[in-house]
């Protein structure tokens, strides 16, 4: 499968992620976490997080995706089939992208040190390929936080918004994107 291809982008390999890569990959999402977001580690939402191999390794229709630089894990991005939630996003999405057949595009992160190199963009085409190679998929989805510098501006090139949820006081104020699957 194509998933299992090494690519190069100058002195970085991007891979599936491998068991050697868990901690580096899990230590770029934390310090996204805490030092991007602001808000820390929450068992709620991030249980993928501490479980990366259950989560990604063990199940074969997830991934995570690894950029690597001299064994230090510079960047992720993951799939899971999982649609998004209710609360905190609203049910008219959840009910437009089920569980199961809807890939979300999770933790796609780079270390600030790393960035600039176009490794987001090539992970996020390496999991779209491997959810065109696995069988079940009708859709990709992701939400973004539009605080967050960059996420807006980079999502709106690679994906076409579905909700700015900006101004529903009721929902969490992300932006909601479909990516189509390659054919």
């Amino acid at each position: 499968m194509q998933h299992n291809l090494e690519h190069r982008i100058g002195e970085y390999t991007l891979r599936a992620a491998q068991p050697s890569d868990v901690d580096g990959a899990r230590k770029v999402m934390l310090d996204t976490f805490y030092k991007e977001f602001g808000h820390g580690y929450d068992s709620t939402w991030h249980a993928d997080v501490i479980g990366i191999e259950h989560a990604y390794l063990q199940n074969p229709r997830h991934a995570l995706f690894v950029a690597v630089r001299n064994g230090e894990v510079a960047a992720t991005t993951a799939v899971r089939a999982n649609g998004p939630s209710s609360p905190p996003h609203p049910q008219w999405i959840v009910d437009h992208y089920p569980s199961g057949e809807t890939a979300q595009l999770f933790r796609v992160y780079v270390d600030r040190a790393h960035r600039r190199h176009g490794l987001a963009r090539a992970l996020v085409a390496m999991a779209c390929d491997f959810v065109a190679d696995t069988d079940g998929y009708s859709a990709i989805y992701l939400h973004t936080n539009p605080a967050i510098e960059g996420a807006e501006p980079f999502w709106r090139a690679m994906a076409k918004e579905i909700y700015d949820a900006r101004g529903d006081h009721q929902h969490s104020p992300a932006i909601h994107f479909e990516i189509p699957i390659p054919r």
